[in-house]
């Protein structure tokens, strides 16, 4: 077993992020990969997602490497549910926090959509991300070391249809990363705020994302690692060679970049197109 993670400029380092982790999200996809890559560091892991068959297999994988894992499954939309996790891992002592449980769990127009429904994009980007951020980033303040990694999206870089919520949560979350990388940088406590593109996980798959008219598809082990790597490099970095396309959406022109966006969205999901459904229900 070894104690840090090499490939990069930066180390992952347990006396720092240690002894203990919390993943949100961390059953498949990018979040197994962050659980798989901080058990090669020694780190040991808590592990909560909502899927208990996903949750539970990857445990027992990164269990075999010789850490401690606890688990929790549950739905983070659930008023109740970061209170257990509190509860969990009360006698830990947690170096970082990922939070990588961000999808988007409901798209529509905006003015025909489900109210509340759209609370839950809210609950699960904002909400319990904000109150788990504030317990345990206290806690890493208190004890002058630790790492916030919160995962976001390029979709919150500009509207996208049926993407109202999910585009302005990814928003605020990346301008929350940042205000709070510049509280914490002085007592030891680095934030970051990892923002993906196209990414090849499960739950791109399901949602039925043609990959093959992605320009750019980026591989879960490969964002996982290269935020793991640039943990240090806050308030903000973008994976997958994908920082010249955020660059790009990020112009004046925000009617030509959301019609351009809409059409490769389109192009991402040809069987909805016609359909009036949800173009995306995940990252991306």
């Amino acid at each position: 077993m070894t104690g840090t993670i090499t490939d990069g400029p930066n180390l992952v380092d347990r006396s720092k992020y240690g002894p203990w982790a919390v993943i949100a999200g961390g059953s498949e996809g990018v979040g197994a990969s962050f659980a798989h890559q901080l058990a090669d560091a020694g780190i040991n892991l808590v592990l909560v997602a909502r899927k208990p068959g996903p949750l539970q297999e990857t445990a027992a994988a990164v269990g075999a490497r010789g850490v401690e894992v606890r688990t929790l499954s549950l739905d983070l939309t659930d008023p109740g549910s970061v209170s257990q996790i509190l509860a969990v891992t009360e006698d830990l002592d947690v170096g970082m926090l990922v939070y990588n449980a961000g999808a988007n769990s409901y798209g529509s127009d905006f003015v025909e959509g489900d109210l509340s429904r759209f609370q839950n994009v809210i609950d699960l980007n904002v909400t319990a991300q904000l109150t788990l951020v504030h317990h345990f980033g206290a806690k890493m303040r208190a004890r002058g070391s630790g790492g916030l990694l919160l995962v976001g999206s390029m979709s919150g870089y500009l509207g996208g249809k049926h993407l109202s919520i999910y585009g302005a949560v990814k928003a605020f979350g990346r301008v929350f990363a940042e205000s709070l990388w510049l509280e914490l940088r002085d007592h030891g406590v680095d934030v970051l705020e990892l923002v993906l593109g196209v990414t090849r996980t499960p739950a791109m798959e399901r949602a039925g994302m043609n990959l093959s008219g992605a320009m750019n598809v980026s591989e879960p082990d490969d964002v996982a690692r290269e935020g793991l790597t640039h943990l240090a490099d806050g308030p903000v970095w973008v994976a997958g060679s994908n920082a010249a396309r955020v660059e790009e959406i990020s112009g004046l022109d925000r009617r030509g970049l959301i019609l351009k966006q809409h059409e490769r969205m389109l192009k991402l999901f040809p069987q909805k197109a016609n359909t009036g459904e949800d173009p995306v229900r995940t990252r991306g």
